[in-house]
């Protein structure tokens, strides 16, 4: 099964742009890209006989993504195929729609989503989408076109979906956890950890509990190259990580952090998984070295 694990690492950054995308969030794009990873692995025995391996991992990353969008009851219902396959719609991608608001594609039926994401920003054929999406191409090719026309008539509209904000005290707390980074001062990072706190650094590994998350700190203490700053990533408490080597106004990623009751209960750390970049929305809180506050969306670096 090694050419399927190199093709699931080969495939991976642009599974996570069609989920992103399709959840409206990068943090929740990695969760349905490894759901549709497990799932994949899981179907491995399949996988010698495919003609076209990489439309069937995208094909479980879009039922991954419906099956997330439906738990958290974010699926805009589907439109009738036989009443899509009535319009007609241009075969040329649009560039301008792959620059669009990760949260603005949410607004959107799932099939047009699919539709637009696997067309405009991933470069698949009509036919291919189709095949991925489970639907016909004239529905698929329909769909592009409504959902384009949507997209536009969104674009930095009233319509456009808000950010969350987090909680006062909570964003107390994160400043006082990025606070530590800047200052070399891991043992009060450390104390703020909940015993039962879960850490994840993506695409490397997890751990579970303080004692045995707190040597990740240890890499992070030794480190130079790094500069830190509090931040909102899609409205959820983040620590941005510049690098010193290439950019201080750029973030080269970022640290998703969960509190409860005043400790950190969550950490997920994407310095291996950097991909989450593409379309982020991020907003800081502290700057570092005198960089802008507001930063916009991202492209991958």
């Amino acid at each position: 099964m090694q050419e399927l694990e190199k093709l699931l690492g080969e495939m991976r950054p642009r599974l996570h742009r069609y989920c992103a995308r399709m959840s409206g969030s990068v943090i929740d794009g990695e969760d349905i890209v490894q759901d549709a990873l497990a799932k994949a692995y899981a179907a491995r025995a399949s996988f010698g006989g495919l003609e076209n391996p990489q439309a069937w991992l995208y094909r479980i990353a879009h039922n991954a993504a419906l099956d997330f969008l439906r738990q958290r009851a974010r699926l805009p219902s589907m439109e009738d195929e036989d009443e899509l396959a009535l319009l007609a719609s241009p075969d040329a991608p649009d560039p301008e729609i792959a620059a669009t608001c990760l949260r603005s594609f949410m607004l959107l039926p799932a099939l047009q989503r699919g539709a637009v994401i696997l067309r405009d920003v991933l470069g698949h054929s009509l036919g291919e989408a189709a095949t991925i999406t489970g639907s016909s191409e004239p529905a698929v090719k329909s769909a592009l076109q409504r959902g384009r026309e949507r997209l536009r008539t969104l674009a930095g509209g009233p319509d456009e979906p808000a950010l969350p904000a987090i909680d006062a005290a909570v964003g107390a707390r994160l400043i006082a956890y990025v606070d530590g980074f800047k200052a070399g001062d891991f043992d009060s990072v450390r104390a703020m950890l909940a015993e039962d706190v879960q850490l994840e650094l993506v695409t490397k590994l997890r751990r579970s509990g303080k004692s045995d998350v707190s040597d990740y700190y240890g890499a992070y203490a030794a480190a130079v190259r790094w500069v830190f700053a509090a931040a909102l990533v899609e409205g959820r408490a983040a620590m941005l990580v510049f690098d010193r080597e290439v950019s201080l106004e750029e973030p080269a990623y970022f640290v998703a952090l969960e509190f409860a009751g005043g400790q950190v209960v969550g950490v997920r750390d994407f310095l291996y998984a950097r991909y989450a970049m593409d379309g982020v929305e991020i907003r800081t809180i502290v700057t570092p070295l005198g960089s802008t506050g507001a930063c916009p969306t991202h492209p991958a670096p």
